[in-house]
């Protein structure tokens, strides 16, 4: 197992990178799970150098929110990325990405799909989120770069940023990876305690109940998934639970959707989603 190049700048990362024919791309914040290590598998093979960033980015954090208490596990994180062939691991300060600093840089507008669902909860979140990626992208230059499906929204506006602002990368989705329970694989779990992990799995057995009900019709849908959270409502702050399109549009019926679940329980805010094809009219 080699230990993949670390590169902390951007002088760095350029020679790490080197002449590459193909490059691939997982960005995340570190703390990696399984989860990551799907996505850094799923990445390995389409490019020639696999390349992850690990970096803690401070502006999708707003006030109030976890970024001081953000797990914060390099040395493991370097193994993890080892054992999945990882050839370059970018580690950048803060002070590399952001020259300006964090008030006078540049940012990305995420545009009105960054104003709903997470973002109307976390109204500056995603701002943060393309602003950072965009920059990744402009450092690492990837071919092609894989986010989870777990964060289903974020996804979307990658894609969309990368197609509208014309980056030439092809970011690719990898199926949300799940515990023995259903619960999606997030950083976050590590807050829950025992009871409260207990009320997690209600979740993704919502959507599991939801994707049962598709043939229905988008009806069915929500009221069997509502019914699975109301069952454990006292212990759970449910933010939203939507069913759209694919692209986040307005869901049809006789059509590929998509169920997005977002939920507080305890500390832990936690997301999820699933794929389905609903019944009714075409």
């Amino acid at each position: 197992m080699t230990s993949p190049v670390v590169a902390r700048t951007r002088a760095e990362l350029a020679d790490a990178r080197g002449g590459s024919a193909s490059v691939a791309f997982v960005p995340t914040m570190g703390a990696l799970h399984d989860g990551h290590v799907r996505l850094l598998e799923h990445a390995r093979p389409l490019g020639e150098t696999l390349v992850a960033s690990i970096f803690v980015n401070p502006t999708q954090f707003a006030p109030g929110e976890d970024f001081d208490a953000y797990p914060r596990t390099f040395d493991a994180d370097l193994e993890r990325c080892a054992a999945a062939g990882v050839d370059v691991v970018f580690a950048p300060t803060v002070a590399t990405m952001y020259p300006s600093g964090l008030v006078d840089t540049v940012t990305v507008d995420p545009g009105p799909l960054g104003s709903v669902l997470e973002g109307a909860s976390r109204p500056t979140h995603f701002r943060g989120v393309l602003t950072v990626v965009s920059k990744l992208f402009g450092l690492v230059r990837p071919d092609v770069a894989v986010f989870g499906e777990k964060d289903y929204q974020q996804l979307t506006l990658v894609r969309q940023m990368a197609r509208e602002l014309a980056l030439g990368v092809d970011v690719v989705g990898c199926p949300t990876v799940r515990e023995p329970d259903g619960l999606a694989m997030s950083s976050r779990n590590r807050y829950l305690g025992d009871d409260e992990r207990r009320t997690a799995a209600s979740i993704s057995a919502a959507l599991r109940a939801g994707v049962e009900a598709a043939p229905r019709g988008p009806d069915a849908v929500l009221a069997a998934a509502h019914a699975v959270l109301d069952d454990v409502s006292t212990d759970i702050d449910l933010d939203y639970l939507v069913l759209t399109d694919p692209e986040l549009g307005p869901a049809v019926a006789g059509s590929d959707a998509r169920l997005l679940v977002a939920a507080r329980v305890g500390r832990p805010r936690l997301l999820d989603n699933t794929a389905l094809t609903l019944g009714g009219p075409s």
